[in-house]
């Protein structure tokens, strides 16, 4: 069993995996006026093939499925640092993709290609 949620970093620069990156998952809380709050829920690192597979424990751990409901997340992906320990300059010191989870019974993967002066997303499967 898998984490809920897991991610992907690939490096277009080197045609590589982006290994060591820090990920950061929150979760969006509602506020009253105009606040963005996201309050941290997970860590974690990829791993030497880029994956990052158990940011959270399987969704069947009564753990997950406390923490876990619909509604909009984000992952954080600190790429400075990542790209520092490649002797490489980068232009975006982290990454921030926002999603929402409606369907707690999916899969949700969200790959990120990275360069040091680019990067995109996806919704993955």
């Amino acid at each position: 069993m898998r984490s809920p949620i897991t991610c992907h970093v690939l490096n277009t620069s080197t045609g590589r995996p982006a290994q060591g990156v820090v990920i950061k998952l929150q979760q969006y809380e509602e506020t009253e006026g105009n606040a963005f709050l996201f309050n941290p829920i997970a860590e974690g690192k990829t791993d030497s093939d880029g994956r990052c597979t158990d940011l959270l424990p399987p969704i069947t751990s009564v753990e997950t499925e406390n923490l876990l409901k619909p509604g909009i997340y984000k992952m954080i992906f600190r790429t400075k640092e990542y790209f520092d320990s490649q002797s490489v300059k980068t232009f975006y010191p982290w990454v921030e993709i926002t999603f929402e989870l409606s369907d707690l019974t999916e899969h949700y993967h969200v790959p990120l290609l990275i360069s040091p002066y680019g990067f995109t997303t996806y919704r993955g499967s």
